[in-house]
């Protein structure tokens, strides 16, 4: 009997113990299975790249992640990387993050929804938050002023539960 993939990722509570191995494995059967829905070819690359950006929960640039693939000996040149990413972010598997041009894993694979996202200024983390009143308040908002939103991304700069209480 097969266990069904999970829907989401569950993101580690504040000063909760987290098994980011659990989490990564947690992530890589919900890529496979949006792959397999869409006849999309997770290549070992592809998958590599995917792993890379989930390695933890800082976002990740395409020029680490290059570093990390020449120093595994996969070598790959920096328009192989993009073209991964590229094709990670079109199948809803990462968010870019603007703000640092890096890459964060999504908890939610294969859902439509916002990216807003709270970035530790501390540690590095990014966290997802998901919330539609949020992203209703800001598109009703925008339509009060004759804005028709097209794209919506979010990033929150701060200082997580953690950090914070570490000071």
């Amino acid at each position: 009997m097969t266990q069904d993939p999970p829907v989401a990722i569950a993101r580690p509570q504040p000063g909760a113990q987290h098994d980011h191995a659990h989490c990564v494995e947690d992530a890589l059967v919900l890529a496979e299975g949006v792959c397999r829905q869409h006849g999309a070819r997770f290549t070992d690359l592809r998958r590599r790249v995917f792993e890379l950006v989930w390695a933890s929960h800082k976002p990740v640039g395409a020029y680490a992640i290059l570093e990390s693939l020449r120093t595994e000996g996969l070598g790959s040149a920096p328009p192989t990387v993009y073209r991964a990413l590229d094709f990670l972010l079109e199948h809803g598997l990462v968010h870019r993050i603007e703000s640092l041009n890096a890459f964060v894993g999504c908890p939610q694979p294969g859902e439509s929804h916002r990216g807003f996202f709270l970035i530790c200024q501390r540690c590095g983390n990014a966290d997802e938050l998901q919330d539609p009143a949020l992203a209703e308040a800001i598109a009703r908002s925008a339509g009060d002023r004759g804005f028709l939103t097209r794209h919506m991304t979010l990033e929150v700069n701060g200082t997580c539960a953690v950090c914070a209480a570490r000071t």
